[in-house]
């Protein structure tokens, strides 16, 4: 750790050289002010050096390090820590200045704070992150200045470290709390009544109270004099793909993550809640060819297999070939699965031009297409009119909201399920749907 101690001025400084400098002008109009303004002068410097010693008369009064996380959550707000040990006898004042990565573009950024005098203090700050990739720190810089305040003492720590920025993992722990403490309820997961049952007979049981009582087993009650129910389990080792649409309709930026960043996090939260339902968990992404491809498994490896994959997704956002899509869909997933195609249709000819495709890979599988509504048009729609402009603006908001509608009328005709969702809430809705069609026993 290189340390480096260069001396600055500080405003006080400055003040006090701008009232000297006044007084001597002053002092062509009132000699008796030459004294004063050069007694000020003199004690004005006098103190200057007196500061400096304070600060230079150890070699090591601060020490800072600085604590980041090994990897960053896109799209949350991740916990960065500096430890700043005070070696000085007396309190100072720190300012702090990180030089984060250039992706926040955050050319101001600062900090302030009071050191008390032989103690260690803990200061904390969020990044939140927008792109997946490499964060480069660069050095952190601490500017000490005791209580007169004249100048302060630069210590520059050059610990310059890289941390990369996965899929928002940090969503996997809250889904997992909240499901531990049986709270999904508040945050819009919803129990599902269980319609009917699955095929899988597991065995005879004597009835207990609480059985379904659709279930007696008259044969067996009537061999064993007693009554018996039949007791199924639950299908189990269903393949379940998250497709994504990485061409440029998923381009469009919502609070600074594209709708592409928003499928890749709700991708990594439902495969985790997948893997947890006893399901086959796999997924691909899609462009001008299919890519990124991790096929459904249910291995203890899989959620480290589809978070590298996940974050090494790279596109540059061309039209999207759905033709292409359907052709390695009907040759490489044989076994009837439950595909979530994370896409976006902002107009209804949109859909009729990929309509065809759609239809035929739902012919041999379950097919849930996840779109995005349009939050701007909403506020637009919200806002009441006031001028010529701003009607027209609201009748066209109003109607590509309710184009978007039509297009869930369209696709449920054709037997293609559909979620109509907005960016923030697209990974509950999501794990909605797929809690819903495990309930109602439709893969």
């Amino acid at each position: 750790m290189k340390l480096f101690r260069p001396l600055y001025l500080q405003n006080r400084f400055f003040y006090g050289c701008i009232a000297v400098i006044v007084l001597f002008i002053i002092s062509f109009v009132l000699d008796r002010l030459f004294f004063v303004a050069q007694l000020g002068l003199v004690v004005l410097l006098a103190f200057t050096v007196m500061d400096s010693l304070i600060l230079f008369y150890t070699r090591t009064g601060v020490r800072a390090e600085r604590t980041a996380p090994e990897k960053f959550s896109n799209g949350d707000r991740n916990p960065v820590r500096i430890v700043i040990d005070n070696h000085y006898t007396f309190p100072v004042h720190a300012r702090i200045i990180d030089e984060i990565p250039e992706q926040f573009q955050v050319r101001n950024f600062r900090l302030e704070r009071k050191l008390p005098a032989s103690s260690s203090r803990t200061v904390e700050y969020d990044l939140r992150p927008t792109e997946r990739g490499e964060y480069h720190f660069g050095k952190l810089n601490l500017y000490i200045s005791s209580a007169l305040g004249l100048v302060a003492r630069r210590y520059r720590y050059s610990d310059k470290v890289m941390v990369p920025t996965y899929p928002a993992f940090l969503q996997l722990r809250k889904y997992d709390l909240l499901a531990f403490t049986n709270r999904l309820s508040q945050y819009g997961i919803k129990k599902i009544r269980r319609i009917g049952h699955t095929l899988e007979f597991e065995q005879i049981k004597e009835y207990v109270q609480g059985d379904d009582l659709r279930t007696l087993n008259w044969k067996a009650t009537a061999k064993k004099n007693q009554l018996m129910v039949n007791q199924f389990q639950d299908e189990k080792s269903q393949p379940v793909y998250a497709v994504i649409d990485k061409g440029r309709v998923m381009k469009m930026p919502f609070e600074g993550l594209s709708l592409l960043d928003y499928a890749i996090n709700a991708t990594l939260v439902l495969s985790n809640v997948i893997l947890k339902k006893q399901d086959k968990a796999g997924m691909f992404t899609f462009s001008r060819k299919v890519e990124n491809i991790v096929v459904a498994e249910r291995r203890n490896s899989q959620m480290g297999l589809i978070l590298e994959t996940l974050y090494n997704i790279e596109t540059d956002f061309f039209e999207s070939d759905f033709s292409r899509l359907y052709g390695d869909i009907k040759r490489n997933i044989t076994q009837r699965s439950l595909i979530l195609l994370f896409t976006n249709f902002e107009t209804l000819d949109g859909l009729h031009r990929q309509l065809p495709y759609l239809k035929g890979i739902a012919k041999n599988h379950l097919l849930v297409t996840v779109f995005f509504k349009n939050t701007e048009l909403n506020q637009l729609i919200g806002n009441p009119a006031g001028t010529i402009q701003e009607v027209y603006d609201k009748v066209i908001a109003e109607k590509f909201d309710f184009e978007k509608r039509l297009i869930v009328n369209e696709l449920k005709k054709y037997g293609i399920y559909s979620i109509l969702t907005t960016p923030e809430n697209l990974t509950i809705d999501t794990i909605n749907k797929y809690l819903e069609i495990k309930a109602r026993g439709l893969l």
